[in-house]
């Protein structure tokens, strides 16, 4: 039986990790989810919004259900594992609410966007057990916050409210919890409905720029712009501009 289950709702692919009792994360589970993301792209949707059923988000990983004893992956299949989730070609939100926590929150770094429930919390302990982030957790949060803040979260190991990290830029929007699904979700849908290869060019430069510097989105920024150019949205982005003016283009991603 998966771990996750993924339902196509409007042009949202809704991704729901549902591993009792609190997702933690090993290779049958990792494996699952990239599913449900390739589903998403094979279905048409124009994002992804990554949730969890049970009780947490997600509270890290399970050691025991790693291979080789729940040592590191390689560097190859690491890459390849955080290029799967990270650069999916769809815009990705992820909704957490209760724990977000090692493994966990270095899942919900690697969508495009974090809401959370002004419930949950998120922490990386890693260095309590004398180890640290395995999935690229200390340097997603140098990306969107700076060294100084990512050392204190992965070496004093302590949990942080979401009301922080929405002012350090680590999370982008906190929402009551009973709102948490409805917010989380029209994210997604504005996402959805926006101009998907414009979306995805964005996407694509600043995900280059977080790992290889202005240079390296420099460096394809012709390219992404040839994409966007041939694509429908932008003519029908340019004609509605010319018909009505500013501020009127109205796009259903194609």
């Amino acid at each position: 039986m998966s771990t996750v289950v993924f339902e196509k709702d409007g042009m949202v692919g809704v991704v729901t990790m549902s591993k009792p009792p609190h997702n933690l994360i090993e290779d049958a589970f990792l494996k699952d989810l990239l599913a449900a993301y390739g589903k998403a792209v094979e279905s048409g949707c124009r994002a992804i919004l990554l949730r969890s059923g049970m009780r947490h988000f997600c509270a890290g990983a399970d050691v025991a259900g790693f291979a080789n004893g729940g040592r590191r992956r390689d560097q190859a299949s690491l890459d390849a594992l955080l290029d799967a989730l990270e650069n999916v070609p769809l815009p990705s939100v992820a909704a957490v609410h209760g724990g977000a926590l090692g493994g966990g929150f270095e899942l919900a770094l690697t969508c495009d966007m974090i809401v959370a429930a002004d419930t949950a919390f998120f922490g990386m302990a890693e260095a309590s057990l004398g180890l640290l982030p395995l999935l690229g957790g200390v340097q997603r949060v140098v990306q969107r916050v700076g060294p100084a803040r990512a050392k204190e979260m992965a070496m004093f190991g302590r949990r942080h409210d979401p009301a922080a990290l929405e002012r350090w830029g680590v999370v982008n929007l906190v929402a009551a919890e009973a709102e948490l699904a409805a917010v989380s979700m029209s994210w997604a849908r504005q996402l959805a409905c926006g101009p998907t290869v414009a979306l995805r060019g964005i996407k694509t430069l600043a995900n280059l720029s977080a790992r290889h510097g202005i240079a390296g989105a420099d460096a394809q920024q012709t390219d992404v712009n040839n994409m966007m150019w041939a694509s429908a949205d932008q003519k029908r982005g340019l004609a509605a501009f010319a018909k009505t003016g500013p501020g009127s283009a109205v796009f259903e991603g194609n």
